[in-house]
């Protein structure tokens, strides 16, 4: 019997008309950015859509991890900019509309890092601005090898402020600079040098590759996933000393977790562990 489930309600002939689509896999959920005419530029409902996704998913006990991919020639052209250029005839020129995208993607962003499940990115294509700022703010990302990656503002005017906080924390910063001063594209394996994916692959693997990298998430225990990607970020902010006695906490809390028991004797004993996730 297929593990493979529709989550989202609607029949096959209107998928196309659906601009997030959702699969559960064995507990991993697969949710496809889906406006390919668009290069699925994050627009005003893409984000309340994805949004609304990650809050679903938040609360769902079953999925114990996430991976966000993208249907047609882009994976993500960042901001749709004819949806906010249209909005300079308000008599504030935009600036009331253009506050609420900035911050309704900033919470989208916020949202992947504080999910309580892993989020891999299965990148197809092209990623540049928002779009390249969505495949930082994942966990982890795999790629194909025929994807590029840019944050191009500066060419059209538009400094990537908002993609440049994503992407700051997890390249080094003059990579992050030569990227946010050029705009130019780099390619996959570029990216995974610097670190903003992990992982290469040949094109249209990509995603049966963070199939596989999942399946081998979610082979532990979702608390102890859970535990540590939350410690992982609040950490990685803090000073040293602070870091070390915050870690320190989280790993003590840790230890008293009935996961934590079963593991350690498992490995003691030479067998399986039988996860009961608390």
């Amino acid at each position: 019997m297929s593990t493979r489930t529709a989550k989202a309600a609607a029949p096959a002939a209107a998928a196309s008309e659906l601009i997030l689509l959702r699969e559960d896999i064995s507990g991993i959920a697969v949710l496809t950015l889906n406006r390919p005419h668009a290069r699925n530029s994050l627009s005003e409902a893409m984000l309340e859509v994805l949004g609304d996704a990650l809050t679903a998913i938040a609360h769902e006990r079953e999925v114990r991890a996430v991976i966000l991919a993208a249907n047609g020639p882009a994976f993500s052209a960042g901001h749709d900019l004819k949806e906010l250029n249209a909005r300079r005839s308000d008599e504030d020129c935009g600036r009331a509309y253009f506050k609420h995208i900035m911050g309704l993607c900033s919470g989208v962003m916020q949202q992947i890092v504080t999910l309580p499940q892993p989020v891999i990115a299965a990148v197809q294509a092209t990623a540049t601005a928002a779009g390249c700022q969505l495949v930082a703010s994942c966990d982890l990302a795999v790629a194909s090898r025929a994807a590029k990656f840019a944050t191009p503002g500066v060419n059209i005017g538009l400094f990537c402020s908002t993609p440049m906080v994503a992407l700051s924390r997890n390249v080094p910063r003059k990579a992050a600079m030569e990227m946010l001063l050029t705009g130019e594209l780099i390619s996959a394996e570029d990216a995974a040098r610097i670190g903003l994916i992990n992982h290469v692959v040949a094109p249209g693997s990509e995603r049966d590759a963070a199939l596989n990298l999942a399946k081998k998430i979610t082979a532990k225990s979702t608390l102890t996933l859970k535990i540590g990607k939350e410690a992982f970020y609040r950490q990685i902010e803090m000073p040293l000393a602070d870091a070390y006695k915050y870690a320190s906490e989280v790993m003590v809390e840790n230890m008293l977790a009935r996961d934590a028991e079963e593991g350690i004797s498992a490995f003691i004993e030479k067998r399986a562990p039988k996860w009961e996730n608390r």
